[in-house]
């Protein structure tokens, strides 16, 4: 087995041979967003409620050509954005791409993920000094040497009371992924390395295989969209390090970091009702298991969706709101949640780009919370004189639409 300098080299070369992500650079922020990249979205997920400040550090963790660094940067106005990323390559692009839509709280470091918690090393010519609120961590960990090394090292540079969003694969929904891999592998033989005569051989089996062959199918049905382009064939079949998890390696992997699970990302997509929500009896059973083989039973009875899993981890402690106390809601300062598209409509997509069609009395509610970022007026003082439907302003909050501070 290579050794993880052998296979951290490995991985820096597939990056510098195509730069991934592969999107196109602009001259102008990117267009729309991913809550999860936006601070205040983000934390009000995990916490109930507005943070504090969003005078922030944020460290993006493995940002290879920095799509998601350009967007950390330019939805979190108030923030300082750090890139890290093994590949020179990659944080070339990063660059240019920051630099070319003016994303200018940003600085980047070429290192090993392993090497970020190590501030005091002697080998690092640029240490990264401090802690962050949030570190974002997206499609990384899988393709390290050493995941569990480079979680607990990720796991050092966070802040008491900070989120870290982790997105890794998952075995279940990508089966055919790691078959072709091998399968291009063993077809390279000596070449296994050249990372383009893997794109060659590998588009070569797929223009050979039958077309009923349930490789080309799975192909065409889920990846061929996105893998026109041949750094993301690369990414996807020919990566020379790769891990991929199921509910139990998962959390072996997070307990190992020390942090706290927060939650899926996708909260919705991990109720067993949305499956056996026919059979009372089977609910029930459901109900007596612990919190993980509910996970694991998930995605035992719905594999084929399940590719990756997104999710938050903190270090403790991380405050939770309860708004169900009339005077503490009443107390909150409310605002418009911060990734909505279409607003000021009574129909307009939500932070998951969800479509929502408000009613009257949701949609006056909103447009005061539009007014109230610089008045930060309370609830009460906000609809002063008015009959308040207080249930109606709880479920705004619960579907992500206003966020509450205080």
């Amino acid at each position: 087995m290579p050794d993880a300098k052998t296979v951290s080299q490995a991985v820096a070369k597939l990056y510098d041979t195509y730069p991934f992500p592969p999107e196109p650079i602009l001259d102008e922020p990117p267009p729309g967003y991913n809550w999860r990249w936006n601070w205040v979205a983000a934390y009000n997920f995990c916490t109930g409620r507005k943070p504090e400040t969003s005078t922030v550090r944020i460290l993006d963790a493995g940002c290879g050509t920095g799509v998601g660094t350009e967007y950390l940067v330019h939805l979190n106005p108030e923030a300082t954005v750090t890139g890290v990323d093994l590949s020179a390559g990659a944080l070339e692009v990063a660059r240019e791409r920051c630099r070319r839509s003016g994303a200018e709280r940003v600085t980047f470091h070429q290192m090993d993920l392993t090497q970020v918690g190590d501030s005091s090393s002697e080998t690092l010519r640029n240490p990264i000094p401090g802690e962050f609120e949030m570190i974002n961590c997206v499609g990384v960990l899988h393709h390290l040497p050493d995941p569990i090394a480079g979680i607990q090292a990720l796991a050092q540079k966070l802040a008491p009371g900070g989120i870290f969003h982790v997105f890794v694969y998952a075995e279940l929904g990508r089966w055919e992924i790691q078959l072709m891999q091998e399968a291009i592998a063993l077809l390279q033989g000596q070449q296994r390395g050249d990372y383009t005569d893997g794109v060659k051989v590998g588009r070569e089996l797929f223009a050979t295989l039958p077309e009923n062959n349930p490789l080309v199918q799975r192909e065409k049905e889920r990846w061929s969209l996105e893998n026109t382009r041949d750094q993301c064939f690369a990414d996807m079949y020919v990566h020379p390090q790769e891990v991929d998890y199921n509910i139990h390696t998962l959390f072996e992997l997070i307990d190992a970091s020390g942090l706290e699970f927060v939650g899926f990302s996708n909260p919705g997509f991990w109720q067993l009702e949305r499956l056996l929500g026919q059979s009372s009896e089977l609910i029930a059973r459901g109900e007596t298991m612990t919190e993980r083989d509910r996970y694991r039973l998930i995605e035992l009875l719905d594999p084929k969706n399940i590719t990756h899993y997104e999710f938050f981890l903190t270090k403790p402690p991380l405050p939770r709101q309860d708004w169900s106390d009339d005077e503490v809601l009443l107390a909150a300062i409310p605002e418009l949640h911060p990734c909505l598209d279409g607003w000021e409509s009574k129909c307009l997509f939500d932070y998951n780009y969800q479509i929502v069609n408000l009613s009257d009395d949701e949609f006056t509610f909103m447009q005061k919370c539009a007014k109230n970022t610089q008045a930060r007026q309370t609830i009460r003082e906000l609809c002063s004189g008015e009959v308040l439907d207080l249930a109606m302003i709880r479920r705004l909050q619960e579907r992500q639409l206003v966020v509450f501070g205080f």
